[in-house]
């Protein structure tokens, strides 16, 4: 297959995330399995406009607020070169409405929708263009077929209006070599972690609020990650008389990361709503606990009692109590980690890749719709 793939960003850009490790993971293994792959993408300051990235030959138009005003003209480009067998969009942050100006059949693919949840991290003008933008979606990708990464995702994109038989569910999924479980690392005194962006719909306050009203007065926090709401979160916690209890690590490579999983001995993730959370399935992996928000995403990542718990969103609590629980039974630590790991171990990028292969390739058997035309191949 000749596929382009449309995404804002490419795992090298600075503001890359979880959702770009995702497109890369899945698609860099089409590649190595000989599909021709390309990815239209914005760029960054000093950036080379093309790289080949996992086997994908990754282009770069434009910057993280004016790509929409370049991918048209670089897709017709490419287009004229040589079409494609298919264009995956994939929506994360804004949707391009890449049916209204594509040739080529459209597949979506769908990390997770902001919502309401807009809101809390983007004033009301920009909030209320990605709501009304996600909105729209289901009238616009009418022809086309969705991929979710959860269940969760899924269950948003029915509640908007995209018909049942065009959605389908592709779980993330871990590499469990490079996280595994090592016990003689854990740390000697108990620590939290979180790692991911540090931007407020992440909820990043109630994690530090917690720590705040547990009754365990020597558990260490640690944030890993980089992002605008750092300042505000280093405010709360000094307010909050945490001290030294709080570190604050920035920005950490992989190496890094897998050193944190394993050194705690809880991860915690308190969003409102995510795509899947593939921070708790690299905690899993590494055999060490998970205390989440039981919010969408989050839910389907955590086995409840089983690799962690889950507390309902927001409730400080409930959420000191449950890292209370966990950090005054070592025994606990190990049995919800030795569950995680065995549930971790379940999801593979083979297995991901094998079933969004089999269902592109499906697509093109069956025909497709394009640009206002139906179009088929053989």
């Amino acid at each position: 297959m000749r596929l382009l793939v449309i995404n804002w960003l490419d795992r090298e850009n600075p503001q890359a995330g979880g959702a770009e490790a995702h497109l890369h993971e899945i698609y860099g293994r089409l590649a190595q399995r000989g599909h021709d792959v390309s990815l239209l993408c914005s760029g960054w300051d000093g950036c080379a406009p093309q790289a080949m990235l996992d086997g994908i030959t990754v282009h770069r138009v434009g910057g993280r607020w004016n790509f929409a005003l370049h991918v048209i003209a670089r897709y017709r480009a490419l287009h004229r070169e040589r079409p494609f067998d298919m264009v995956i969009e994939d929506i994360n942050k804004l949707p391009l409405f890449s049916p209204l100006w594509v040739t080529e059949p459209v597949d979506v693919v769908v990390p997770h929708l902001f919502g309401w949840t807009a809101f809390r991290e983007a004033g009301w003008a920009i909030a209320s263009t990605v709501v009304a933008a996600e909105w729209a979606i289901p009238l616009v990708y009418r022809h086309c077929h969705f991929t979710a990464i959860s269940e969760s995702t899924r269950s948003d994109l029915l509640a908007r209006g995209v018909p049942v038989e065009r959605t389908r569910v592709i779980y993330c999924g871990i590499d469990s070599d490079a996280f595994t479980p090592a016990p003689d690392e854990r740390s000697p005194t108990p620590v939290i972690a979180y790692v991911g962006r540090l931007r407020r719909y992440k909820g990043v306050e109630l994690i530090i609020r917690a720590v705040a009203a547990m009754e365990d007065r020597q558990t260490q926090l640690e944030i890993a990650g980089t992002g605008d709401d750092r300042p505000r979160l280093e405010a709360l916690a000094k307010s909050l008389d945490l001290g030294r209890r709080v570190r604050f690590l920035g920005f950490v490579s992989e190496a890094e990361k897998s050193a944190l999983l394993r050194r705690a001995w809880i991860v915690s993730l308190t969003s409102p709503k995510e795509g899947w959370g593939i921070t708790n399935l690299e905690a899993a992996a590494c055999g060490t606990p998970v205390v989440a928000s039981d919010s969408p995403g989050l839910r389907e990542s955590v086995l409840d009692g089983r690799t962690g718990f889950l507390v309902k969103h927001g409730d400080v609590s409930e959420l000191a109590a449950a890292y209370d629980r966990i950090i005054a039974d070592p025994a606990l630590v190990t049995r919800l980690g030795t569950a995680g790991r065995a549930f971790a171990e379940s999801f593979t990028w083979e297995s991901a890749a094998d079933h969004t292969e089999a269902h592109l390739q499906k697509r093109m058997r069956e025909g497709g719709h394009a640009g206002g035309n139906h179009f088929s191949r053989a």
